[in-house]
């Protein structure tokens, strides 16, 4: 069964990624595709400057996280040979939580560490989780990426971790990918072998076997809703 319909079937009640009192506040969508004027005059390569423009985001309308991202054609992909082939990397295969360095990351669901890594190339995840989870004997992953380098320190591979339970927090640039501070927030059906790592972003040719393999995210955010939304 497609692990989409799986999850709408059979998921109940996932934790919240962040504490829930910030995404009661409300959050705010941040658009990095080619729909985004102001993309066209923001220079991405430049940390600082990225990051300033989304705090701006953020504390413009007066919430703490902005989100946003699955599926979405970016235009910020320039900043890294990670991105580059044959046909460069731009679309987005899971949600960000673009927020405060050092923010606690929470488990949605039980489960246990299937291989972590510090992916270090400028424009990758830099710390990186990747959480195995059982659910009714199906099994899946979710990948946590731009953490903090505490965040990857004394695990170990099979370390169980409890639904609600603090695993990780949001790293800072330059130690994260040279990232203004977020979580990568991903579901992975089939990681094809890989550990510590999978794309995050693949070309526009291959949107839908990665689209397929990760579906979106929000489906174990359901405490994210329109009524949240503040734009």
């Amino acid at each position: 069964m497609n692990l989409a319909i799986y999850l709408r079937d059979h998921l109940t009640d996932p934790a919240p990624l962040v504490s829930r009192d910030i995404f009661e506040i409300g959050c705010s969508i941040l658009d990095l595709s080619q729909n985004n004027p102001k993309l066209e005059i923001l220079n991405t390569n430049r940390v600082e400057e990225f990051s300033n423009y989304v705090e701006s985001v953020i504390s413009d309308r007066k919430v703490k996280i902005a989100v946003g991202g699955y599926a979405e054609n970016r235009v910020i992909y320039d900043k890294s040979a990670v991105f580059e082939g044959i046909e460069r990397r731009t679309i987005h295969l899971g949600v960000d939580i673009w927020s405060k360095a050092y923010t606690p990351i929470y488990a949605p669901l039980e489960g246990k560490i299937h291989s972590f890594k510090n992916n270090t190339a400028i424009g990758d995840y830099g710390p990186t989780i990747i959480l195995e989870h059982d659910l009714k004997k199906r099994k899946f992953y979710t990948l946590y990426g731009h953490l903090s380098e505490d965040s990857i320190n004394g695990l170990n591979v099979g370390r169980k971790i409890s639904k609600g339970e603090q695993f990780a927090k949001i790293g800072n640039y330059p130690s994260n990918g040279n990232w203004p501070p977020h979580l990568h927030f991903q579901i992975i059906n089939d990681l094809e072998g890989n550990s510590g790592d999978y794309p995050g972003v693949c070309a526009a040719s291959q949107a839908e076997k990665y689209l397929q393999n990760c579906p979106d995210p929000q489906i174990m955010m359901p405490f994210l809703n329109k009524s949240s939304i503040i734009k």
